[in-house]
């Protein structure tokens, strides 16, 4: 019965680390053989970032660990980006079991014996050893054993493949045998797990684990990875400019001499100086000679060796090809196969090709160093020429783009020069060469032609609103063969602009319409006029006209508002004038007051270009003035306007509703505060008078008072609405003892008055046609009456009190208030209360004027004063 065991794994598959359960930063956990997995790792990598690999194999942890598991297990990946390879390898760590030591009992005081472990030394075969077969290999043995049996397994490329009877052991001696040579590229190494028992099947040994290596021989020689290599270098590279590497492998034991390579160049084509060096170590290709000339070796092909065994006479070797292309650079100048060419061309002929020059560069054909650029250095100032280049043919092709004249000149004479697409380099030990040139003669034909105007187009001027038939100018035409116009004639062809008109003879211009930039189509200001030529032969020639409209001073400038209102603040006027004419026959303005006895009472000031400041001088006084202000353009044009101006006395201009809000010399506005005070005068008066006629027994006459006489002392209100017939019951009515029977007067103890519409003495009658003054009441009889106008103070009374009364039951009546507008004014503040203080008639009382009968006058006063307060 044989007992199978695997303790390694396979190489570029598993391998098996025994450590201890806790594990420190830095410490070697093992080391795995990378090389048999692949031979040039460029990166190496662990898939678990707690431990890293080194180049040689060796694995570190990062960081202190502590396998928590059985197991742990991580990957490690190799790869060779050149070759495009990867490989992994599979790591385990095992925990290492804890060896618990035996208690020594009492009774176990004999010591025992311990047998000798069987373990031979690792064994080595050489590769391809020649025999004689069966080989001795090695020799196991043990002490209590006599049978010995094995099971073996190979490590590397061939591990798929079955090595069985590869080896052997003798089960009496121990001896192990190989039966056949063993290739080392195909197993490596092989590991033979060894088993000793007794005859009776017993294993008194621990299974023995033997590594037989394979030794590696020189059987194989070194190989390029390419059959063909090619490089390119510019020409002329500096020595030491690498040029490329060549790469060789072996597949004996890497690190060995059967793997040290050496490089070397074995031949050049062609056998010339040598061009190139190659390292024997490394495999680079510099550049060797310092002028490497495409024009002379495009491409040279070297023969390489590479040897094994450090490149030693006995090593193994093979050859490879190398081919290196000199790429080109333009240091070559281009030059001109002719320095000389000539040409014809008739005259006024364009775009016609009139010559073709070609040139010799010896850069690359194809490349932008051989590829050609001309250019006209001389004798096309009149850019009547043109030369491009034929990519195909790489020749010039010169050619006119304008029309050439032969009365101005018989021929022209060009200087052409060329150059490359790429710049020029200057290769080494060389000098600098100077831009290749040719001459070409191009000869001009005759040929007849018709007129030509010179110039071909001609700019006209003309003013705007120019009288009709106004000569502007002279469009002519000469005829190139004899150098003058006889002969020729001149017309414009129908169907353009009507504005001017040519006299066929002598080809002056003249207006045929009043040109104004303000009429349809010459609102863009030009027109272009194309006219014919036609000479005895019939040949024609064209030129061009162009007419443009100068703007002129035809426009008055005016002012745009002429209707103002002024308030009492006289706060300025802004005048803002237009004019329709362009600059400089506009702004800026001035403006002028044309009346004398006007501008002495209002000035001008300006504010810009379009505006002036009307304000007047002093204090004048209010009304409607109209002002004639004269505007004077830049031109020197005047437009003449009539500025309305209603100088007002009001505080905003909608006060006065267009019409003038003035003071009338004489009249008086009253205020409800002088309403008031004339009542408390008339009643003052009333009460003295009746006081004085009780006391005298007098009677007092009525007379009839004409109204004439009161207008200093009476309003006339034209704002005051009809009188209404309204009986207040405040007032007790009295009884008349006039035989006007308008009104009447009671002494008593409380007196009161009544106001009752009569023939003509009510507000209706005053409003009225029947406009009676103080003068007809003082009459009586209706007829003037020459007087003084003092009258007495019952005829002041009857004439006043009555209109007074109904103005103030109006007051009270009149939710609105609109009847107090009439004595209600805004007065502007006149300083600091006078010492005098006030000369109302209730003020400055003594004692001995006798007025205590004011204080029986309470009951009356306050209803009349709270009937004016409330409004």
């Amino acid at each position: 019965v044989f007992q199978v065991l695997s303790l390694c794994c396979e190489a570029c598959k598993k391998v098996i680390f025994h450590v201890p359960s806790e594990l420190e930063a830095d410490t070697l956990v093992g080391r795995v053989d990378l090389k048999e997995c692949l031979q040039s790792a460029e990166f190496i990598s662990s898939s678990d970032g707690n431990f890293k690999v080194l180049e040689d194999g060796s694995v570190y942890t990062t960081s202190a660990l502590s396998l928590s598991a059985e197991k742990k297990t991580f990957t490690i990946l190799l790869k060779d980006i050149q070759e495009q390879l990867q490989k992994k390898i599979h790591v385990s760590l095992v925990e290492e079991e804890k060896k618990t030591p035996k208690t020594r009992h009492a009774r176990d005081t004999v010591l025992k014996r311990t047998k000798r472990r069987w373990g031979p030394i690792p064994s080595v075969m050489i590769e391809n050893s020649l025999g004689p077969f069966p080989l001795q290999i090695q020799q196991v043995q043990s002490d209590t054993a006599q049978n010995y049996t094995i099971y073996y397994s190979a490590s590397g490329p061939g591990i798929d493949q079955d090595p069985k009877g590869l080896f052997y052991i003798e089960r009496e001696t121990g001896n192990i045998f190989a039966t056949r040579a063993v290739d080392r590229e195909q197993y490596p190494s092989f590991q033979i797990i060894c088993f000793a028992t007794t005859p009776d099947g017993y294993s008194p040994e621990v299974p023995l684990v033997h590594t037989i290596r394979i030794e590696d021989d020189n059987d194989n020689a070194p190989y390029f990875t390419q059959d063909l290599f090619e490089f390119c270098v510019p020409e002329n590279s500096k020595p030491g400019v690498v040029v490329g590497k060549v790469i060789a492998e072996d597949r004996d034991e890497p690190y060995t001499l059967h793997t040290t390579l050496k490089y070397r160049i074995v031949s050049q084509t062609p056998p010339i100086t040598p061009a190139f060096s190659l390292h024997g170590d490394t495999g680079v290709i510099s550049v060797l000679l310092p002028q490497l000339d495409r024009e002379l070796v495009p491409s040279y092909t070297l023969l390489v060796e590479v040897r094994d065994m450090a490149g030693q006479p006995f090593g193994l070797c093979t050859t490879g090809t190398v081919v290196v292309k000199i790429e080109d650079t333009n240091d070559n100048a281009p030059t001109f196969k002719q320095i000389q060419y000539e040409t014809r061309v008739e005259e006024n002929r364009v775009s016609v090709e009139i010559l073709r020059v070609s040139v010799v560069d010896l850069d690359e054909p194809g490349s932008p160093g051989s590829g050609a650029v001309y250019e006209i250095i001389r004798g096309n100032d009149d850019q009547a020429f043109e030369i491009t280049t034929d990519k195909s043919t790489n020749e010039g092709i010169l050619c006119v783009v304008k029309g050439l004249d032969y009365e101005t000149a018989k021929q022209r004479v060009l200087v052409i020069g060329v150059n490359n697409e790429a710049p020029y380099l200057l290769a080494p030990h060389s000098q600098q060469l100077s831009q290749s040139t040719c001459s070409v003669t191009v000869h001009v034909l005759d040929v007849d032609e018709g007129p030509v105007f010179k110039p071909c187009l001609l700019r006209l001027d003309v003013k705007e609103c120019e009288d009709i038939g106004t000569a502007i100018g002279r469009f002519v035409a000469e005829d190139p063969e004899t150098g003058n116009s006889e002969g020729i004639r001149y017309r414009i062809p129908p169907g353009q602009c009507n504005w001017i008109n040519i006299d066929d003879k002598s080809g002056e211009v003249r207006t045929v319409r009043v040109l104004d930039r303000d009429i349809g189509e010459m609102r863009r200001g030009q027109c272009n006029v194309t006219v014919l030529a036609i000479d005895r032969n019939g040949k024609t020639g064209t030129g061009t006209i162009q007419v443009c409209i100068v703007p002129g001073n035809k426009n008055f400038p005016r002012i745009t508002q002429t209707d103002y209102i002024m308030c009492r603040d006289r706060k300025p006027i802004c005048l803002t004038a237009q004019d329709g004419d362009e600059a400089p026959y506009s702004a800026p303005f001035v403006y002028r007051i044309t009346d004398r006895n006007l501008a002495s009472m209002w000035k001008l000031t300006p504010h810009d270009d379009n505006s002036w400041y009307l304000s007047p001088k002093g204090d004048i006084p209010y009304g409607i003035y109209e002002i004639p202000v004269s505007v004077i353009d830049n031109g020197g044009k005047i437009g003449e306007n009539t500025v309305r101006v209603n100088l007002c006395d009001c505080v905003t201009p909608t006060e006065c509703d267009g019409r003038t809000r003035q003071l009338s010399g004489g009249n008086v506005t009253l205020g409800l505060w002088a309403i008031l005070a004339m009542i408390l005068g008339s009643l003052l008066l009333l009460l003295i008078l009746i006081t004085i006629c009780g006391c005298c027994g007098a009677g007092v006459m009525h007379r009839q008072v004409t109204d004439d006489c009161a207008n200093h002392n009476l309003i006339i209100s034209n704002t005051e609405a009809p009188g209404e017939e309204v009986m207040d019951h405040n007032i007790i009515p009295l009884q008349n003892t006039c035989d006007q029977g308008g009104y009447g007067v009671k002494t008593g103890e409380q007196q009161t008055f009544e106001m009752v519409k009569g023939r003509g003495h009510t507000l209706e009658s005053v409003k009225g046609g029947g406009h009676q003054t103080l003068g007809s009441v003082k009459e009586g009889g209706g007829q003037p009456m020459m007087d003084t106008c003092r009258y007495s103070y019952s005829e002041w009374h009857n004439f006043t009190h009555p209109r007074l009364g109904e103005k103030v039951h109006l007051c009270r009546q009149d939710e609105e208030q609109k009847h107090s507008e009439d004595y209600l004014l805004s007065y502007n503040y006149e300083g600091k209360g006078s010492l005098a203080g006030s000369v109302g008639c209730c003020s400055d009382q003594h004692e001995e004027e006798a007025l205590d009968f004011l204080d029986q006058l309470e009951p009356k006063f306050r209803t009349l004063a709270e009937t004016c307060i409330k409004r």
